[in-house]
């Protein structure tokens, strides 16, 4: 029998709540994806149709919380009639409210962020580009009302709004303050001056400003190749420690044919990175794959 799209919702529903409630009491680790099936009341196989692993089901629960939490926000009665502070903070309080009865589980989540954040980022959420597209549609109404400067960057700072959101709620979970007050004031205080930045266009100044810095370093390090190339070195380094992939075609073909130079008697393989003086002050025919440290 095939079940339709509210059963499966209805499904998805009960899988996330029986996730939070066993992860909570048990620990991420301490809970299997059979445990969290059997909960549900669905078969042990049944549940991996719905998500493939204990991280995507955490994805789905912040998932789950901000789409509820914009519907929230957009419903709330007179919310086309606010500024765009009071906008940003009605959205963010928004958040907040949803997460409050799973706080425990919450801080289970950032502490699993901390540890392995690839396996946290390697699906992006639907719901983040639904806050982007509604913080930008906040901007696009703040600046047809004429209270703040024309905003170039309206996607970017929907983006930025999911970053800054991250920060909220790791400082609320480490608020002890009488109801969160702290976390209150933080919020009304960062979004007022976000919003008297933008008033002032003084946000579109700051990227004009970065960006003809940046575009005058870059010319300045290509006339001065060692700036250049001292930049290129430590992005270099920085990638020093990812694992080689295979060498490519032109590499092996030039170690493997004969040098143009007279012939001379075939050397050891090298123990060590340390290069004899004799070697270091004869350039290398080839280029050598560099060994990772």
């Amino acid at each position: 029998m095939k079940t339709t799209r509210q059963q499966q919702d209805a499904t998805r529903r009960q899988i996330v709540a029986s996730a939070v409630d066993l992860m909570t009491r048990q620990g991420f680790d301490g809970t299997t994806m059979k445990d969290i099936a059997r909960a549900a009341g669905i078969g042990d196989a049944t549940i991996y149709k719905y998500f493939p692993t204990k991280d995507r089901i955490v994805l789905g629960y912040l998932d789950d919380v901000a789409h509820q939490a914009l519907a929230d926000t957009l419903q709330t009665p007179g919310f086309a009639g606010y500024q765009l502070q009071e906008k940003l903070q009605r959205l963010t309080d928004a958040v907040l409210e949803r997460l409050l009865a799973d706080r425990e589980f919450v801080a289970q989540v950032r502490t699993l962020a901390r540890r392995s954040p690839l396996s946290m980022l390697a699906e992006p959420l639907a719901a983040r580009q639904s806050l982007r597209e509604a913080v930008a549609s906040f901007l696009e109404a703040a600046e047809a009302s004429g209270e703040i400067e024309p905003c170039d960057f309206k996607g970017l700072a929907g983006g930025l709004y999911t970053d800054y959101l991250a920060g909220v709620v790791t400082y609320w979970l480490a608020d002890t303050s009488d109801e969160f007050a702290d976390t209150t004031q933080l919020v009304d205080l960062s979004l007022g001056v976000l919003v008297q930045a933008l008033r002032g266009g003084l946000v579109n100044r700051v990227l004009q400003l970065g960006g003809f810095v940046l575009r005058s370093q870059m010319a300045r390090m290509v006339q001065h190749s060692s700036g250049l190339m001292g930049m290129l070195q430590l992005a270099k380094q920085a990638m020093a420690s990812a694992p080689p992939g295979p060498a490519p075609a032109y590499k092996a073909a030039a170690e493997t044919s004969p040098s143009p130079e007279p012939a001379t008697p075939p050397r050891a393989p090298r123990k060590s990175r340390a290069a004899s003086p004799a070697t270091a002050a004869k350039p290398a025919a080839t280029p050598r794959k560099r060994k990772s440290a």
